[in-house]
């Protein structure tokens, strides 16, 4: 059986929004020429995909069993075609959690790694870089991955880094050595966004008890530690690495007892660009010099511990 392209890929569309007018528009096209597509490709399978009802759209068991081998056909179909009008494109890859400094390792790894030649770009956030991933608009992903994660994605785990607690000088803790992350719990919890899209930030505020928090918009580094610097109740968090520009007013101090790792993947979709397999080689040499995957559960804190199944920390 022939399968036409436009027909799953209007398939995958709709699975994925669950709403037929978005999937439209998302593909430049009216709803009736959407519904006429999914009702060709039902017609050809000889099965419904989708249960169309007053409460919406839902998939159907066939259509369920189709997704993943529907998504595998339409990655190949592309492969297939980029093989012939782009043999040398490079491998195009996005980065997110731009405050945390993610070009930092990814610029450390290709620089190693010769025949990796990258197209970068920044992706706002987890939903919007996994939903480019499924589109084919990227290849890959750098940053910070967390549940949940669409089905059709691959992540590795490549790098924990710690995090230091960066606070005003005029903070009553600002003269510590290091601090445990329960000290911080009388703070403000200062971040650059609404704390409920910010995983890492919002994980700590829970699992340490800090009530309290104020956000902000994310204008970049200088306003960031502006914005704490004037202010002795505040504090956020940072991984060590990050160069911090010359900011008077600040404090970078370590946490400890235990010690917050910040965890940075790499993610991708299946059967994608064929510099892929050298990208996720040269992460897993660098993790291994550098030894980015250390881990000691009674001394290091990890939000979701269930994430770390590719690429296991190395535990101490």
């Amino acid at each position: 059986m022939d399968l036409d392209m436009a027909q799953v890929r209007a398939f995958l569309l709709a699975a994925e929004k669950l709403h037929f007018g978005r999937a439209a528009e998302e593909l430049s096209i009216s709803q009736q020429a959407l519904s006429k597509r999914i009702a060709r490709l039902e017609s050809r399978l000889g099965r419904q995909l989708f249960d169309r009802n007053a409460q919406g759209v839902q998939l159907t068991e066939a259509g369920v069993r189709f997704l993943a081998p529907a998504r595998q056909t339409l990655t190949a179909a592309n492969l297939a075609v980029a093989a012939v009008l782009e043999p040398n494109r490079p491998l195009r890859i996005d980065v997110w959690g731009h405050l945390y400094g993610p070009m930092r390792t990814l610029a450390h790894v290709a620089a190693r790694t010769s025949e990796l030649r990258l197209e970068l770009g920044h992706g706002r956030d987890l939903p919007s870089v996994a939903a480019a991933l499924l589109h084919g608009d990227i290849d890959a992903a750098f940053g910070r991955v967390h549940p949940p994660l669409p089905a059709g994605l691959t992540h590795r785990l490549v790098r924990l880094e710690p995090v230091d607690a960066i606070l005003s000088a005029d903070h009553p803790l600002s003269a510590e050595p290091a601090l445990r992350p329960e000290q911080l719990r009388n703070s403000v919890l200062w971040t650059p966004g609404a704390l409920d899209r910010l995983d890492f930030l919002h994980c700590f505020a829970e699992h340490f008890d800090v009530r309290d928090h104020a956000e902000g918009a994310n204008l970049g580094m200088d306003h960031f530690l502006a914005d704490l610097a004037v202010d002795p109740s505040r504090f956020s968090l940072l991984p060590a690495d990050v160069p911090l520009p010359d900011a008077p007013g600040i404090r970078l101090v370590p946490l400890v007892n235990p010690t917050p790792l910040y965890a940075w993947s790499l993610l991708w979709r299946g059967g994608g660009h064929p510099l892929l397999d050298a990208l996720v080689s040269a992460f897993v040499a660098e993790a291994g010099r550098n030894r980015w995957l250390e881990y000691d559960p009674g001394r290091d804190w990890l939000p979701e511990p269930s994430l770390t199944s590719s690429g296991e920390p190395v535990r101490r």
